[in-house]
């Protein structure tokens, strides 16, 4: 659950402080993403889609979140 403290992580390149005790799908949520336009890379591994809800974003942690987008 996240609170009023703060941890520092690298998202795509940049660090950021977001709240603490976010999960991925919370993170994606707070940056508002949604999450089946995003695919997440934590700490060089790509998680899987029914991963996001139940994996937490800790401090130090690295994420790439490469969007999709539509048109033609």
């Amino acid at each position: 659950m996240p609170n009023d403290t703060l941890v520092p992580v690298r998202i795509n390149g940049d660090l950021r402080d977001i709240p603490a005790g976010l999960t991925v799908a919370g993170l994606l949520g707070h940056l508002d993403l949604h999450p089946r336009m995003v695919v997440v890379e934590r700490n060089g591994e790509i998680l899987r889609r029914d991963a996001l809800e139940s994996t937490s974003v800790d401090a130090g942690d690295s994420l790439e979140l490469v969007h999709f987008v539509g048109g033609g």
